[in-house]
Formats: C-alpha cells, sequence, structure tokens
C-alpha cells in the first residue's frame, strides 16, 4: 500500500502504539498541534463555573481573578515542562514514569494517576449527560421531564449512555483522530462560547462587584492552589501522551509553550467572566455549587440555549475523550495485561459505577468534586515533582528508554528513592489538607489539629503544594545530594547490546512482545492492522 493510502487509513483504524516508544519513522506533526488538544478540553462552560468556585473561598472579584490566573499558568507550565519527556522519549508519561520508579514501582503513581483521569471522567460525562438530559426535558417535558420540570431518570441514563459509548469509540481509535477531531471541536465550542459570553457580560452586575470584601493572604494563596487543582495538577499525567509523536528534536520552548497556552487561555478568560457574574449575584454561587451548567445556561434565552446546550455536550465529550485515551494508557502503565481497546471498555463499566454515586448518591456535586481534586492534587502533585527533578537525570542519560525496561533490560523494580519521596510527600500533603465530603474526610486533617482542620489553612489547600515541594526536594537530596542513582540494569542482556549500557537514545528490550500488551500477551492482529512485527523498542512489558 502507498504511503499516502496509508495516511489516509491512519486515524480510521485503531492506534497500534500503547505504552511502547513511538517509533521514530511514526513521528509526525508539529508542537502547535497540542493547542488544539488542549484548547477544546478546557474551553467549556464549566470553566466559568470554577471562577465561581474559586471566587468561593472568601476572595473578591480581582483577587480572584488575580489568583486563578497565577494558579492556572504555575499549574499549566508545570504540563507543559512534562510533555517535553514525549518528543524526547515517545512514551507516555506513565510510561516515562518507569524511569525514576522503576518497572513494578511505577505501579503506585500509576495507579493514583488512573484514578484521576477516572474521576474526571466521571465528572465530565456526568455532566455532559446531565445537560443533555436538561435539554431533552426542555424541549419535550411530556416525555423527558418528571412531574417538577426536571430530567426524568431514565433520560439521564440514555443520555450517558450516548455520551460513553461515542467517547470510547472516538477514543479507542486513537491519537491521530483525537488530534484532528480536537481541532474542529475547538473551532466549533470557542465561536459558541465567545457568542454565549456576549449574553453573559449584560448580566454582570457592575455596581455591586466591591460589595465582597478581600480575603486575606492565606485564602489568596488557597485561591492559586485551587486554581492549580482545577487546571493543571490533575493533568500532570497526560501532557507526554499527546506530544509523544512529535519528532524526537522538536524545541521543548514550543511544546512548553503550545501546551501552555492552549490550557490556560480559555480558562484565564472564563473564570474572569465567573468571578465577575458571582461577584454582582452571590445566589448564582449557591445555585453552580449544586448544578455547575445548568445554573448558568438557565440564564440564555430558548433559541440560544438548545444549540448551546449541544455545544457544551461536544465540548465535554472531548475532554472525555482526551482522557478515556490517556486512562488506558494509564491502566497498561498500571500492569494490567491487556490491549488499549480492551483497558478503555473497562474503564466505561469504572465510570458508569462512578457517574451513579455522582448523580444519586452525592448530595452536593461541589463538595464531592473539591474533596476528589484534592486528594488526588497531593498524590499527582508529589508524583509531578519528582518527575520534574528526574527530569534531570533523564536527560543526563540521553532520554534512555532502556530504563522503563524491565530490570536486567535497562530498567530495575523499584527505585526506593522515589518511592519513598513519594509516600512521605503524599502522607504529608494528606494529613494537611480538609474534605468537605464527609466520606472522603475520613483520610484528610489528621496532622491538623481542631483549629487547623476548621481554619484558613485547612481550607486553602496549603498541604498539597507541601506535598509537591517535599517529595521533590526529598528525591533531589537522595538522588543527587547522596549520590543514590544506580545505572541502568543491563545484567540480563546478552553479547554486544551489553554495550547499551551507558546510555543512549533507547535499549533493547527483553523477548518481543506486541506494543498493545503489558505482560507479553498479543494483540489481535487486526487490531493493529495487521502488523504482526515484534519490534525491539515495542516491548517496555513486564515479563
Amino acid at each position: 500500500m502507498s504511503s499516502e493510502a496509508q495516511q489516509g487509513r491512519r486515524g480510521t483504524t485503531v492506534e497500534s502504539n500503547g505504552v511502547n516508544p513511538v517509533p521514530d519513522a511514526e513521528r509526525r506533526g508539529k508542537p502547535q498541534g497540542l493547542f488544539a488538544v488542549w484548547f477544546a478540553w478546557n474551553i467549556s462552560i464549566l470553566g466559568i463555573s470554577y471562577g465561581i468556585f474559586v471566587f468561593g473561598l472568601g476572595l473578591n472579584v480581582w483577587q480572584t481573578i488575580v489568583a486563578g490566573t497565577v494558579g492556572y499558568l504555575i499549574s499549566a507550565t508545570l504540563v507543559g515542562i512534562l510533555a517535553v519527556g514525549g518528543p524526547r522519549t515517545g512514551l507516555p508519561t506513565l510510561a516515562q514514569t518507569r524511569f525514576a520508579f522503576g518497572m513494578k514501582g511505577n505501579r503506585i503513581p500509576a495507579f493514583f494517576a488512573y484514578l484521576s483521569n477516572m474521576g474526571w471522567k466521571v465528572t465530565i460525562i456526568t455532566l455532559a449527560s446531565t445537560t443533555g438530559a436538561n435539554l431533552f426535558a426542555k424541549l419535550w417535558p411530556s416525555v423527558f421531564a418528571d412531574t417538577d420540570g426536571s430530567s426524568a431518570t431514565s433520560t439521564i441514563v440514555l443520555w450517558f449512555v450516548l455520551v460513553l459509548a461515542l467517547t470510547m469509540a472516538v477514543s479507542v481509535l486513537g491519537h491521530e483522530l483525537i488530534m484532528k477531531v480536537e481541532v474542529w471541536i475547538s473551532w466549533v465550542t470557542g465561536i459558541m462560547t465567545v457568542a454565549f459570553l456576549g449574553f453573559m457580560v449584560p448580566e454582570i452586575a457592575w455596581a455591586h462587584l466591591g460589595d465582597t470584601p478581600a480575603g486575606g493572604p492565606l485564602v489568596f494563596i488557597g485561591g492559586i492552589i485551587m486554581a492549580m487543582t482545577l487546571v493543571g495538577l490533575g493533568f500532570l499525567n497526560y501532557g507526554g501522551d499527546f506530544a509523544r509523536y512529535l519528532p524526537r528534536d522538536t524545541p521543548a520552548r514550543g511544546v512548553i509553550g503550545w501546551t501552555v497556552t492552549g490550557l490556560s487561555l480559555p480558562v484565564v478568560i472564563l473564570l474572569a467572566v465567573g468571578a465577575l457574574l458571582v461577584g454582582g449575584d452571590s445566589k448564582l454561587g449557591a445555585a453552580t455549587a449544586s448544578d455547575p451548567i445548568g445554573a448558568l445556561t438557565a440564564l440564555l434565552p430558548m433559541w440560544f440555549f438548545v444549540p448551546f446546550s449541544i455545544v457544551i455536550v461536544i465540548s465535554l465529550v472531548s475532554a472525555a475523550i482526551t482522557g478515556m485515551y490517556s486512562s488506558g494508557l494509564a491502566l497498561m502503565a498500571v500492569g494490567v495485561p491487556l490491549r488499549r481497546s480492551v483497558t478503555t471498555a473497562i474503564n466505561a463499566i469504572i465510570i458508569a459505577a462512578g457517574a451513579f454515586y455522582l448523580l444519586f448518591i452525592s448530595t452536593s456535586f461541589l463538595a464531592t468534586f473539591q474533596s476528589f481534586l484534592s486528594l488526588i492534587a497531593v498524590m499527582m502533585g508529589t508524583m509531578g515533582g519528582i518527575q520534574l527533578v528526574d527530569f534531570i537525570r533523564q536527560r543526563r542519560m540521553g532520554w534512555n528508554t532502556g530504563m522503563a525496561n524491565p530490570r536486567g533490560y535497562g530498567g530495575r523494580d523499584g527505585r526506593w528513592t522515589a518511592i519513598l519521596s513519594l509516600i512521605t510527600g503524599t502522607v504529608v500533603g494528606l494529613g494537611l489538607v480538609t474534605s468537605s465530603d464527609p466520606n472522603f474526610a475520613k483520610i484528610t486533617g489528621f496532622l491538623l489539629t481542631e483549629q487547623g482542620r476548621t481554619g484558613v489553612f485547612g481550607s486553602s489547600g496549603l498541604g498539597i503544594v507541601i506535598a509537591l515541594v517535599l517529595g521533590a526536594a526529598l528525591y533531589a537530596i537522595l538522588t543527587f545530594g547522596l549520590g543514590l542513582d544506580p545505572k541502568p540494569d543491563y545484567s540480563l542482556v546478552t553479547g554486544g547490546d551489553a554495550a547499551r549500557e551507558d546510555g543512549g537514545p533507547e535499549a533493547p528490550a527483553p523477548d518481543a512482545a506486541d506494543r498493545n500488551t503489558v505482560g507479553g500477551n498479543t494483540a489481535d492482529s487486526s487490531a493493529v492492522g495487521g502488523n504482526a512485527a515484534r519490534r525491539n523498542t515495542a516491548d517496555f512489558t513486564e515479563r
């Protein structure tokens, strides 16, 4: 088949790469392409709700805008830096963390990163489902609404099935189709969101924006941290997933710049609008806490409400697609011996269970959402801090992908320096954060006094930053200060391949295994376009 025909088929067949490094021959694109992925992910009405959430900590309007902007830029920059590892190694982020944690040790951060992925997907798909159900309930109340006018349970379930099926279909097909789809979604959602803002700006009560008093320094810091958890820290384990198909020599500044711009531009604008809206109408904050999208769309005329509700669903599905794709890679990185397409199906089942809790058990969307973000941000922030420090080590070793192999083939089972740093940072962080969800509250705040739990420190989320800094600092001291950094282990590599011990772009894996598996199980050849080749660089699996 000609290369032109192959280009035409790509994007409509299941992606063959899993947690292996993408071969140089399959690299493509420019860093500008990253903008659409992150922009489409975050250009959502939910961004206005984020501004209302940050305002609700006790800040005034202008503090909310400044704190939110600073938080977004800091966290987006961290995501951009970690994304550089994608083109340098060709690995998804949660396979590259094996460099620091080892093959088996990496299961710990990969599992919690997987939970982070799934939690976001539960939240996003639930919101998409309730938005679609609300649209149907208003258009055909006799069929799709209860007697009080709210969406019937059957309507919500119907939309949930539709949204989940669409999300799965695109995410299973993989990277190239996602990159193409996100460009179109960026344009559609961007244009409609600008139109939506045209309706929102007249609703701002400008005369009352100064009514809310300013919050203190710790509250302001809490606003920065909350913004970081809303946009950025939860994405630390995603960055390399979408950058790894870029050519190996792609400039780091391009990867970082386009990632930061795509991530932060839409949410900064939307946060400012949310802060201005709630600053003039305090009742909007309470309504948003229980229904973040419905409270805002209620302000729209019906003729615009209908198409905009459809666009909201599209934008949320866009975010769910990219997250579902990464969650499949995350489950493989944990060590599940299945193809990426199968792990995506497993994720759908888990999402259904989580959505049931959020829809029918949780009494407050905001309380559950904030608590989830805080808990996951502690672990993800600590992992991200360690990975950022380890980038210094990885660069010195020439981004040697052999370090992501099993013990004896370049990698190691575990590196206790990284694992100890992760556990220390996470435990301390959980002990210093609080949760407004009674179920999550049982595992947080145990290092705080009663006054600390109810005071500004507990609500500010400072424990998240402390966990990140502590984990990174401890790992840096152990690795560089004390020199506890053993070389890659090639003890099971025979012959001339052992010469790669001192580094190099990549090292041979053990007996070749299909790139879509973890554990050496061979993927169905139809899922990879009939390609039965087993490449040396494609193993990265645990024997």
